[in-house]
């Protein structure tokens, strides 16, 4: 059964100067770097399989990020840069309930001693935490468990 046809990357001179730029870049995300090589190896014309070979990765990555970047290349750069064209599509689920200035109050409030908040303990537990945090109306409402895991990933 032959393969269906490869979505043509025709890169524009100022696409194949930023994705170059963005490869050699020292501060980009392995990710995004290795998008940018699929991307520049589909504008030399070279085949799906080629490039998943050389870059040892899946057929099925490199049909995404070449029929991707084509469907951007529709979209001005003024609205959407090359490496906002590398991005990941937003995940399922719903929206976080807390916000990113309630993390950094949670964090701040974990940082300070307990004994300033006027709690009889000496080091903080997480049904502590989450008690004080809804006590000074950060959250509405928030496990132990919640809070917990937001400090953990900190």
């Amino acid at each position: 059964m032959p393969f269906p046809k490869a979505t043509d990357v025709n890169l524009q001179e100022n696409e194949q100067t930023g994705l170059e730029q963005l490869v050699r870049r020292h501060n980009v995300g392995q990710q995004i770097a290795l998008r940018a090589r699929i991307v520049l190896a589909a504008g030399q014309g070279k085949t799906n399989h080629a490039i998943a070979a050389e870059h040892k990765i899946s057929i099925n990555t490199v049909q995404r990020w070449r029929n991707r970047f084509a469907k951007a290349q529709t979209i001005s750069y003024d609205d959407l840069s090359i490496e906002d064209r590398l991005q990941d599509e937003p995940r399922p689920g719903a929206p976080s309930r807390i916000t990113a200035d309630q993390r950094c109050r949670i964090e701040a409030l974990a940082c300070e001693l307990p004994e300033d908040s006027e709690r009889p303990i000496t080091e903080w537990t997480a049904r502590e935490i989450a008690d004080e945090v809804m006590k000074r109306k950060i959250v509405d409402s928030i496990s132990a468990r919640h809070a917990a895991r937001l400090l953990k990933r900190r």
